[in-house]
């Protein structure tokens, strides 16, 4: 605070260039007491069986806290905690693993805020995207250390392998969105969109610059338009054709994850099949037992000619205009023996 001071009353002196390094060196320098003694902050963050401590204090504290974690597991839960994955680091010098990215503190004294005109990033917590993730997700489209195509996907088509590696691109960003670094995704996008051209070009035969030429197209975005590939599919006459698109999603960081804990409910409906062998009563004869269902490939083979009367069970069949009949066991065995009993299938 002195040296904001001193910067200031320089600065009313009309010593301008002193004012802006003593402010500077302030600049430089932590605006509380990093070694407070009484200061000590824990935080708990779990997903599943993942969790993550975040302490302020000594290490012999956080030695002991892993100490008491260690035996509750033992006593209680009757669990072991690996020594190789559970770590202490410290983070300012190392980075923790957690649900694949690396967790870290920030440190920027360059770097204020706008609207409140000081430091806003030292100390806070920030998630990075590993430099491992990125290579393990180009290396699938990569060989000898280049993009290339993907043998198994040339017998699709244009738009199911669009559609694919879009999918696949688009599972990795919406991931990782939450970290800072996150458009160091590019480099995995431009991977990716080689290997879908040359795939593309593979399945042609023509050149990678033909498909660029051919597919490529500007879509808008809140973030401005973004170039893209794009494939049609084409469909009957009246109908609009199926676009896929590869890219399309800007990399820039979302501070804020949404947590939906109260997703919409989805209530499905049972199919009718499922209700019918659910009543666990033959359709045939009426009888309260196991049942199974009968299955027939198509309701046209019923229509056979030189038949004088059919049987019940064809005419069930053709009313209900279904190619499966609920039977119990007894009419079951008598269908694929084509005798009908007296007693359980009427005629």
């Amino acid at each position: 605070m002195a040296l904001l001071n001193t910067a200031r009353i320089k600065r009313i002196a009309g010593d301008c260039e002193e004012a802006k390094v003593l402010r500077q060196q302030a600049q430089h320098m932590p605006s509380r007491d990093p070694f407070d003694p009484n200061f000590r902050r824990l935080w708990y963050v779990r997903y599943a069986d993942d969790w993550l401590l975040g302490f302020s204090g000594p290490r012999e504290e956080a030695e002991a806290i892993k100490g008491q974690l260690n035996a509750f597991l033992r006593a209680t839960l009757k669990l072991t905690l690996s020594e190789e994955k559970t770590l202490i680091t410290h983070a300012r010098t190392a980075s923790a693993r957690f649900l694949g990215y690396k967790v870290v503190t920030q440190q920027a004294d360059d770097k204020q805020c706008r609207a409140h005109h000081r430091r806003c990033i030292n100390g806070a917590l920030g998630l990075k995207i590993p430099v491992e993730v990125i290579r393990t997700k180009c290396a699938l489209y990569m060989r000898h250390g280049k993009p290339t195509h993907l043998a198994a996907r040339l017998h699709a088509t244009d738009y199911s392998i669009v559609t694919q590696y879009q999918a696949e691109y688009r599972g990795v960003v919406q991931y990782y969105l939450m970290a800072f670094n996150v458009h160091r995704l590019w480099q995995v996008h431009r991977v990716m969109q080689l290997s879908l051209a040359q795939t593309l070009a593979n399945k042609h035969r023509t050149s990678v610059h033909t498909i660029f030429h051919k597919h490529r197209a500007t879509v808008a975005t809140p973030h401005g338009p973004l170039r893209v590939l794009e494939v049609q599919h084409k469909r009957g006459e009246g109908q609009t054709p199926l676009i896929a698109r590869f890219g399309g999603i800007a990399l820039r960081w979302h501070r804020h994850g949404i947590l939906n804990d109260q997703p919409k409910e989805v209530y499905g409906r049972r199919s009718e099949v499922v209700q019918r062998l659910l009543a666990q009563t033959c359709e045939l004869c009426g009888a309260q037992e196991q049942c199974a269902v009968h299955h027939i490939r198509r309701l046209a083979d019923l229509h056979k000619p030189g038949r004088k009367e059919k049987p019940m069970w064809i005419q069930r069949m053709v009313a209900y205009r279904r190619k499966t009949l609920v039977t119990c066991r007894a009419c079951h065995e008598a269908l694929h023996r084509e005798r009908p009993g007296q007693r359980h299938v009427p005629t």
